[in-house]
Protein backbone atom coordinates (compact mmCIF):
# COMPACT_ATOMS: atom_id res chain seq x y z
CA UNK A 1 0.00 0.00 0.00
CA UNK A 2 2.75 2.61 0.82
CA UNK A 3 4.57 1.89 -2.52
CA UNK A 4 1.08 2.58 -4.39
CA UNK A 5 0.51 5.65 -2.52
CA UNK A 6 4.44 6.63 -3.34
CA UNK A 7 3.80 5.86 -6.86
CA UNK A 8 0.59 7.73 -7.34
CA UNK A 9 2.27 11.18 -5.28
CA UNK A 10 5.01 10.98 -7.92
CA UNK A 11 2.42 10.90 -10.50
CA UNK A 12 0.83 14.08 -8.86
CA UNK A 13 3.90 15.94 -8.39
CA UNK A 14 5.24 15.47 -11.83
CA UNK A 15 2.03 16.18 -13.26
CA UNK A 16 1.77 19.68 -11.37
CA UNK A 17 5.03 20.29 -12.03
CA UNK A 18 4.30 20.02 -15.34
CA UNK A 19 1.48 22.11 -15.45
CA UNK A 20 3.38 24.87 -13.76
CA UNK A 21 6.30 24.62 -16.41
CA UNK A 22 7.08 28.28 -18.55
CA UNK A 23 8.36 27.97 -22.27
CA UNK A 24 11.61 25.69 -22.20
CA UNK A 25 10.94 23.96 -19.35
CA UNK A 26 10.33 20.02 -20.81
CA UNK A 27 9.16 17.39 -18.57
CA UNK A 28 11.05 13.42 -18.81
CA UNK A 29 10.31 10.53 -17.21
CA UNK A 30 12.40 7.49 -17.26
CA UNK A 31 12.25 4.33 -15.40
CA UNK A 32 15.51 1.64 -13.52
CA UNK A 33 17.49 1.00 -10.63
CA UNK A 34 19.31 3.86 -8.42
CA UNK A 35 22.48 4.08 -10.84
CA UNK A 36 20.33 4.38 -13.54
CA UNK A 37 18.31 7.07 -12.32
CA UNK A 38 21.80 8.84 -11.15
CA UNK A 39 23.24 8.25 -15.17
CA UNK A 40 20.25 10.90 -16.01
CA UNK A 41 20.48 13.14 -13.22
CA UNK A 42 23.94 13.54 -14.96
CA UNK A 43 22.67 13.91 -18.24
CA UNK A 44 20.31 16.76 -17.50
CA UNK A 45 23.03 18.43 -15.13
CA UNK A 46 25.16 18.26 -18.40
CA UNK A 47 22.57 19.05 -20.70
CA UNK A 48 21.09 22.55 -18.59
CA UNK A 49 25.10 23.54 -18.01
CA UNK A 50 24.66 23.75 -21.85
CA UNK A 51 21.50 24.72 -22.08
CA UNK A 52 20.79 26.81 -19.12
CA UNK A 53 17.37 28.75 -20.84
CA UNK A 54 15.67 25.04 -20.81
CA UNK A 55 14.62 22.98 -17.78
CA UNK A 56 14.58 19.54 -17.71
CA UNK A 57 12.25 17.92 -15.12
CA UNK A 58 13.29 14.50 -14.20
CA UNK A 59 10.62 12.17 -12.93
CA UNK A 60 11.54 8.15 -12.40
CA UNK A 61 9.75 5.40 -12.01
CA UNK A 62 11.99 2.50 -10.67
CA UNK A 63 9.99 -0.52 -11.57
CA UNK A 64 9.55 -0.89 -15.34
CA UNK A 65 6.12 -2.40 -15.11
CA UNK A 66 4.91 0.71 -13.11
CA UNK A 67 6.69 2.94 -15.81
CA UNK A 68 4.76 1.47 -18.52
CA UNK A 69 1.04 1.69 -16.52
CA UNK A 70 1.84 4.74 -15.72
CA UNK A 71 2.93 6.38 -19.38
CA UNK A 72 -0.34 4.45 -20.13
CA UNK A 73 -2.24 6.37 -17.71
CA UNK A 74 -0.48 9.73 -18.62
CA UNK A 75 -1.47 9.45 -22.00
CA UNK A 76 -5.10 8.21 -21.65
CA UNK A 77 -5.41 11.53 -19.33
CA UNK A 78 -3.97 13.55 -22.04
CA UNK A 79 -0.70 14.99 -19.92
CA UNK A 80 2.05 12.53 -20.91
CA UNK A 81 5.56 13.62 -20.41
CA UNK A 82 7.13 15.88 -23.01
CA UNK A 83 9.99 13.18 -23.46
CA UNK A 84 10.23 9.42 -22.30
CA UNK A 85 11.93 6.24 -23.17
CA UNK A 86 9.96 3.66 -24.92
CA UNK A 87 10.43 -0.16 -26.56
CA UNK A 88 10.45 -0.26 -29.73
CA UNK A 89 8.35 -3.45 -29.24
CA UNK A 90 5.88 -1.26 -27.70
CA UNK A 91 5.75 2.57 -29.22
CA UNK A 92 3.63 1.01 -31.76
CA UNK A 93 0.11 2.01 -29.54
CA UNK A 94 1.15 5.39 -28.92
CA UNK A 95 1.63 5.92 -32.21
CA UNK A 96 -0.85 4.99 -33.86
CA UNK A 97 -3.28 6.75 -31.53
CA UNK A 98 -1.77 10.13 -31.93
CA UNK A 99 0.36 10.48 -29.31
CA UNK A 100 3.95 10.77 -30.32
CA UNK A 101 5.78 13.55 -32.49
CA UNK A 102 7.45 11.86 -35.39
CA UNK A 103 10.94 12.63 -34.91
CA UNK A 104 12.21 11.90 -38.52
CA UNK A 105 12.21 15.44 -40.07
CA UNK A 106 13.81 16.46 -36.73
CA UNK A 107 16.86 14.43 -37.19
CA UNK A 108 16.75 15.19 -40.90
CA UNK A 109 17.96 18.92 -39.87
CA UNK A 110 19.97 17.79 -37.36
CA UNK A 111 23.30 19.43 -37.45
CA UNK A 112 25.12 17.00 -34.37
CA UNK A 113 23.06 13.35 -34.84
CA UNK A 114 22.42 11.44 -38.02
CA UNK A 115 20.70 8.32 -38.80
CA UNK A 116 24.01 7.23 -40.67
CA UNK A 117 25.63 7.52 -36.64
CA UNK A 118 23.29 4.54 -35.67
CA UNK A 119 23.22 0.80 -35.97
CA UNK A 120 20.85 0.35 -38.60
CA UNK A 121 18.70 -1.95 -36.53
CA UNK A 122 17.79 1.01 -34.03
CA UNK A 123 16.88 3.03 -36.58
CA UNK A 124 14.38 0.44 -38.32
CA UNK A 125 13.13 -0.78 -35.26
CA UNK A 126 11.12 2.86 -34.41
CA UNK A 127 9.84 3.19 -38.09
CA UNK A 128 6.05 2.17 -38.41
CA UNK A 129 3.60 3.86 -41.34
CA UNK A 130 6.63 5.24 -43.28
CA UNK A 131 7.97 7.53 -40.44
CA UNK A 132 10.53 7.36 -37.40
CA UNK A 133 9.27 7.99 -34.60
CA UNK A 134 11.61 8.07 -32.24
CA UNK A 135 15.54 8.22 -31.55
CA UNK A 136 17.00 5.10 -30.56
CA UNK A 137 19.16 5.23 -27.12
CA UNK A 138 20.87 1.51 -27.09
CA UNK A 139 21.22 -1.72 -28.76
CA UNK A 140 21.22 -4.42 -26.64
CA UNK A 141 20.47 -8.25 -27.33
CA UNK A 142 20.13 -11.37 -25.03
CA UNK A 143 23.22 -13.26 -23.53
CA UNK A 144 24.10 -15.52 -21.15
CA UNK A 145 25.53 -14.33 -17.81
CA UNK A 146 27.61 -16.57 -16.10
CA UNK A 147 29.45 -17.75 -12.52
CA UNK A 148 32.63 -17.96 -13.61
CA UNK A 149 32.93 -19.48 -9.55
CA UNK A 150 30.48 -21.91 -9.86
CA UNK A 151 31.87 -23.34 -13.46
CA UNK A 152 35.90 -23.22 -12.02
CA UNK A 153 33.99 -25.41 -8.81
CA UNK A 154 32.44 -28.14 -10.82
CA UNK A 155 35.27 -28.36 -13.63
CA UNK A 156 33.14 -26.77 -16.07
CA UNK A 157 34.76 -24.70 -18.99
CA UNK A 158 33.62 -20.99 -19.73
CA UNK A 159 31.37 -21.14 -23.02
CA UNK A 160 33.40 -20.59 -26.03
CA UNK A 161 32.62 -18.98 -28.66
CA UNK A 162 30.46 -20.17 -31.58
CA UNK A 163 29.19 -22.99 -28.13
CA UNK A 164 25.95 -24.82 -29.48
CA UNK A 165 22.93 -26.06 -27.59
CA UNK A 166 24.25 -29.28 -26.39
CA UNK A 167 27.25 -27.19 -25.01
CA UNK A 168 25.15 -25.25 -23.41
CA UNK A 169 23.32 -28.66 -21.74
CA UNK A 170 26.36 -30.59 -20.62
CA UNK A 171 27.24 -27.47 -18.48
CA UNK A 172 23.62 -26.62 -17.27
CA UNK A 173 23.40 -30.54 -16.03
CA UNK A 174 26.72 -30.16 -14.37
CA UNK A 175 25.78 -27.09 -12.41
CA UNK A 176 22.69 -28.24 -11.42
CA UNK A 177 23.13 -29.93 -8.10
CA UNK A 178 22.25 -30.84 -4.89
CA UNK A 179 24.79 -29.48 -2.58
CA UNK A 180 23.49 -31.21 1.13
CA UNK A 181 22.19 -34.07 -0.39
CA UNK A 182 18.51 -34.13 1.06
CA UNK A 183 17.32 -34.57 -2.68
CA UNK A 184 16.45 -31.16 -2.94
CA UNK A 185 18.23 -28.71 -6.08
CA UNK A 186 20.27 -26.17 -4.52
CA UNK A 187 22.24 -24.74 -7.17
CA UNK A 188 20.66 -24.05 -11.08
CA UNK A 189 22.41 -24.27 -13.70
CA UNK A 190 20.15 -22.01 -16.02
CA UNK A 191 17.73 -19.76 -16.00
CA UNK A 192 15.55 -18.37 -18.70
CA UNK A 193 12.32 -16.40 -18.53
CA UNK A 194 9.61 -18.65 -19.98
CA UNK A 195 8.34 -15.78 -22.65
CA UNK A 196 8.08 -15.63 -26.71
CA UNK A 197 10.53 -13.03 -26.95
CA UNK A 198 12.83 -15.13 -24.97
CA UNK A 199 11.79 -18.23 -26.97
CA UNK A 200 11.51 -16.38 -30.59
CA UNK A 201 15.61 -16.00 -31.53
CA UNK A 202 15.51 -20.02 -30.84
CA UNK A 203 13.04 -20.16 -33.28
CA UNK A 204 15.04 -18.02 -35.93
CA UNK A 205 18.20 -20.49 -35.40
CA UNK A 206 15.92 -23.55 -36.59
CA UNK A 207 15.30 -21.54 -39.70
CA UNK A 208 11.80 -20.66 -38.39
CA UNK A 209 9.42 -17.49 -37.84
CA UNK A 210 7.06 -16.68 -34.65
CA UNK A 211 4.87 -14.88 -37.51
CA UNK A 212 4.06 -15.86 -40.89
CA UNK A 213 5.09 -12.29 -42.72
CA UNK A 214 7.89 -10.03 -41.86
CA UNK A 215 6.44 -7.34 -43.94
CA UNK A 216 2.85 -7.55 -43.08
CA UNK A 217 2.38 -10.93 -40.27
CA UNK A 218 -1.46 -11.93 -40.36
CA UNK A 219 -0.81 -14.93 -37.41
CA UNK A 220 1.17 -16.63 -35.32
CA UNK A 221 3.59 -19.41 -36.63
CA UNK A 222 3.87 -21.29 -33.00
CA UNK A 223 2.85 -24.25 -34.38
CA UNK A 224 5.46 -24.64 -37.38
CA UNK A 225 8.03 -27.58 -37.18
CA UNK A 226 10.91 -25.21 -36.31
CA UNK A 227 8.80 -23.47 -33.64
CA UNK A 228 7.68 -25.90 -32.09
CA UNK A 229 11.07 -27.98 -32.10
CA UNK A 230 12.86 -24.49 -30.45
CA UNK A 231 9.70 -24.48 -28.00
CA UNK A 232 9.93 -28.17 -27.19
CA UNK A 233 14.04 -27.62 -26.41
CA UNK A 234 12.81 -24.32 -23.69
CA UNK A 235 9.95 -26.78 -21.95
CA UNK A 236 12.62 -29.45 -21.76
CA UNK A 237 14.96 -27.75 -20.08
CA UNK A 238 12.27 -27.59 -16.93
CA UNK A 239 10.72 -30.62 -17.24
CA UNK A 240 13.07 -33.43 -18.79
CA UNK A 241 16.10 -31.63 -17.63
CA UNK A 242 15.35 -29.96 -14.58
CA UNK A 243 18.25 -27.77 -14.78
CA UNK A 244 16.34 -24.38 -14.44
CA UNK A 245 13.67 -23.50 -11.50
CA UNK A 246 10.41 -24.89 -11.44
CA UNK A 247 7.24 -22.53 -10.37
CA UNK A 248 8.23 -23.11 -6.60
CA UNK A 249 11.41 -22.01 -6.75
CA UNK A 250 10.87 -19.10 -9.01
CA UNK A 251 8.50 -17.93 -6.37
CA UNK A 252 10.02 -18.41 -3.64
CA UNK A 253 13.52 -16.85 -4.67
CA UNK A 254 13.69 -15.18 -8.30
CA UNK A 255 16.14 -15.62 -10.68
CA UNK A 256 17.90 -12.61 -10.59
CA UNK A 257 18.18 -13.10 -7.10
CA UNK A 258 19.07 -16.55 -7.44
CA UNK A 259 22.11 -15.63 -9.64
CA UNK A 260 23.03 -12.36 -7.22
CA UNK A 261 23.43 -15.06 -3.95
CA UNK A 262 25.55 -17.59 -5.94
CA UNK A 263 23.08 -20.24 -6.45
CA UNK A 264 22.65 -19.90 -10.44
CA UNK A 265 24.85 -20.48 -13.06
CA UNK A 266 23.25 -19.12 -15.91
CA UNK A 267 20.98 -16.48 -16.59
CA UNK A 268 19.66 -15.24 -19.88
CA UNK A 269 19.23 -11.64 -19.81
CA UNK A 270 20.13 -8.13 -21.59
CA UNK A 271 22.30 -5.50 -21.05
CA UNK A 272 19.38 -4.31 -18.52
CA UNK A 273 20.99 -6.80 -15.78
CA UNK A 274 24.77 -5.41 -15.75
CA UNK A 275 24.45 -2.61 -13.21
CA UNK A 276 22.55 -4.61 -10.58
CA UNK A 277 25.71 -7.43 -11.39
CA UNK A 278 28.27 -5.09 -11.09
CA UNK A 279 27.37 -4.98 -7.81
CA UNK A 280 28.11 -8.37 -7.17
CA UNK A 281 31.21 -8.57 -4.95
CA UNK A 282 31.45 -12.66 -4.09
CA UNK A 283 31.83 -13.98 -7.00
CA UNK A 284 33.32 -13.45 -10.62
CA UNK A 285 30.87 -13.53 -14.15
CA UNK A 286 30.97 -12.31 -17.09
CA UNK A 287 28.84 -13.13 -20.55
CA UNK A 288 28.46 -15.56 -23.44
CA UNK A 289 26.83 -15.35 -26.67
CA UNK A 290 23.08 -17.38 -27.00
CA UNK A 291 23.87 -21.01 -27.84
CA UNK A 292 23.29 -21.69 -31.25
CA UNK A 293 21.18 -24.06 -33.16
CA UNK A 294 21.38 -25.03 -36.86
CA UNK A 295 22.77 -21.23 -36.98
CA UNK A 296 23.33 -17.88 -34.80
CA UNK A 297 20.69 -15.81 -33.89
CA UNK A 298 20.03 -13.28 -31.32
CA UNK A 299 17.35 -10.92 -30.39
CA UNK A 300 16.98 -7.41 -30.83
CA UNK A 301 16.34 -4.49 -26.92
CA UNK A 302 16.24 -1.06 -28.15
CA UNK A 303 15.24 1.54 -26.35
CA UNK A 304 14.26 5.19 -27.93
CA UNK A 305 13.73 8.81 -26.19
CA UNK A 306 10.05 9.78 -27.74
CA UNK A 307 8.36 12.94 -28.11
CA UNK A 308 4.75 13.22 -26.95
CA UNK A 309 2.67 14.91 -29.53
CA UNK A 310 0.92 17.30 -26.91
CA UNK A 311 4.15 18.48 -26.13
CA UNK A 312 4.09 22.42 -25.88
CA UNK A 313 7.92 23.70 -26.58
CA UNK A 314 8.63 21.11 -29.19
CA UNK A 315 12.12 22.29 -29.95
CA UNK A 316 13.13 22.28 -26.84
CA UNK A 317 12.27 18.60 -26.30
CA UNK A 318 13.69 18.10 -29.45
CA UNK A 319 17.04 20.14 -28.40
CA UNK A 320 17.27 17.38 -25.28
CA UNK A 321 16.71 14.32 -27.41
CA UNK A 322 19.03 15.27 -29.62
CA UNK A 323 22.09 16.49 -26.79
CA UNK A 324 20.61 13.08 -24.93
CA UNK A 325 21.76 11.06 -28.41
CA UNK A 326 24.88 12.84 -29.54
CA UNK A 327 28.19 11.47 -28.43
CA UNK A 328 28.49 13.39 -24.94
CA UNK A 329 25.34 12.08 -23.88
CA UNK A 330 25.38 8.47 -25.04
CA UNK A 331 28.29 8.16 -23.34
CA UNK A 332 27.31 9.45 -19.98
CA UNK A 333 24.31 7.19 -19.79
CA UNK A 334 26.64 4.12 -21.14
CA UNK A 335 29.11 4.41 -18.18
CA UNK A 336 26.10 3.81 -16.04
CA UNK A 337 26.19 0.22 -17.76
CA UNK A 338 22.90 -0.19 -18.44
CA UNK A 339 22.93 0.37 -22.27
CA UNK A 340 24.58 -1.00 -25.17
CA UNK A 341 25.06 2.72 -27.13
CA UNK A 342 23.47 2.45 -30.25
CA UNK A 343 25.74 5.30 -31.90
CA UNK A 344 28.40 3.14 -33.04
CA UNK A 345 31.26 5.63 -32.01
CA UNK A 346 30.34 5.39 -28.35
CA UNK A 347 29.39 1.73 -28.38
CA UNK A 348 33.13 0.72 -29.80
CA UNK A 349 34.46 3.15 -27.49
CA UNK A 350 36.17 2.59 -23.99
CA UNK A 351 32.86 4.52 -22.17
CA UNK A 352 30.66 0.74 -23.14
CA UNK A 353 34.31 -1.16 -23.40
CA UNK A 354 35.75 -0.16 -20.45
CA UNK A 355 38.37 -3.06 -19.84
CA UNK A 356 38.24 -2.39 -15.67
CA UNK A 357 34.43 -2.74 -15.57
CA UNK A 358 32.68 -6.11 -15.70
CA UNK A 359 31.21 -7.85 -17.85
CA UNK A 360 34.92 -8.17 -19.20
CA UNK A 361 33.55 -9.67 -22.85
CA UNK A 362 31.06 -6.65 -23.50
CA UNK A 363 32.44 -6.57 -27.16
CA UNK A 364 29.99 -9.57 -27.72
CA UNK A 365 27.01 -7.04 -27.52
CA UNK A 366 28.45 -5.78 -30.71
CA UNK A 367 29.80 -9.21 -32.02
CA UNK A 368 26.13 -10.37 -31.76
CA UNK A 369 24.41 -7.12 -33.61
CA UNK A 370 25.13 -8.71 -37.40
CA UNK A 371 22.48 -11.66 -35.96
CA UNK A 372 20.05 -9.86 -34.55
CA UNK A 373 16.55 -10.34 -35.61
CA UNK A 374 13.78 -8.05 -33.89
CA UNK A 375 9.47 -9.01 -33.67
CA UNK A 376 6.83 -7.16 -35.61
CA UNK A 377 6.61 -3.73 -35.30
CA UNK A 378 2.44 -3.54 -34.82
CA UNK A 379 0.28 -1.41 -33.18
CA UNK A 380 -1.18 -4.09 -31.62
CA UNK A 381 2.08 -6.57 -30.81
CA UNK A 382 2.22 -5.64 -26.96
CA UNK A 383 -1.15 -7.77 -26.85
CA UNK A 384 0.02 -10.13 -28.99
CA UNK A 385 3.21 -11.26 -26.98
CA UNK A 386 1.30 -11.01 -23.58
CA UNK A 387 -1.16 -13.05 -24.78
CA UNK A 388 0.88 -15.87 -26.17
CA UNK A 389 3.78 -15.33 -23.65
CA UNK A 390 0.94 -17.04 -21.40
CA UNK A 391 0.79 -19.91 -22.92
CA UNK A 392 3.99 -20.50 -23.56
CA UNK A 393 4.82 -20.04 -19.75
CA UNK A 394 1.95 -22.97 -19.23
CA UNK A 395 3.75 -24.92 -21.26
CA UNK A 396 7.03 -24.58 -19.56
CA UNK A 397 5.82 -25.75 -16.07
CA UNK A 398 4.01 -28.56 -17.29
CA UNK A 399 0.44 -27.34 -17.31
CA UNK A 400 -0.30 -27.96 -20.60
CA UNK A 401 1.71 -29.63 -23.48
CA UNK A 402 3.96 -27.44 -26.70
CA UNK A 403 1.19 -28.27 -29.03
CA UNK A 404 -1.62 -27.58 -27.27
CA UNK A 405 0.10 -24.14 -25.90
CA UNK A 406 1.17 -23.23 -29.90
CA UNK A 407 -2.04 -23.62 -30.87
CA UNK A 408 -3.92 -21.78 -28.16
CA UNK A 409 -1.52 -18.60 -28.62
CA UNK A 410 -2.37 -18.90 -32.05
CA UNK A 411 -6.28 -19.00 -31.92
CA UNK A 412 -5.92 -16.43 -28.94
CA UNK A 413 -3.61 -13.75 -30.26
CA UNK A 414 -5.67 -13.69 -33.84
CA UNK A 415 -7.77 -10.74 -32.66
CA UNK A 416 -5.14 -8.59 -32.41
CA UNK A 417 -3.71 -9.50 -35.90
CA UNK A 418 -6.83 -9.06 -37.42
CA UNK A 419 -7.07 -5.23 -35.68
CA UNK A 420 -3.74 -4.27 -36.63
CA UNK A 421 -4.19 -5.05 -40.73
CA UNK A 422 -7.67 -3.33 -40.46
CA UNK A 423 -6.08 0.07 -39.87
CA UNK A 424 -6.27 2.11 -42.70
Amino acid sequence: MKKIVFVFLLMFLFTACRGQSDKGAVTFLVFGDPEEYAAYEELVAAFEADHPEIDIQLGHIPSQGEYRQRLATDFSGGQPPDVMLINYRRFGSFASQGGLEPLGPYLEKSEIIQAADFYEQTIDAFQLDGQLWCIPQNISSLVVYFNQDLFDAAGVPYPAPGWTRDDFLVAARALTQDLDGDSVIDQYGASIEPTIFRLAPFVWQNGGDIVDSRAQPTRLTLDSPEAITAFQWLVDLRLKEGVTPDAVAESSEDSETRFLNGRLAMIFDSRRATPLFRTITSFTWDIAPLPRGERESGILHSDAYCMAALTEDKEAAWTFIEFANSATGQTIIAQSGRTVPSLRAVAESDAFLDPTKAPASSHIFLDTIPVLGQVPIMTTWLAIEETASQEVERAYYGRVTVAQAAEAATVMTQEYFDRANARP
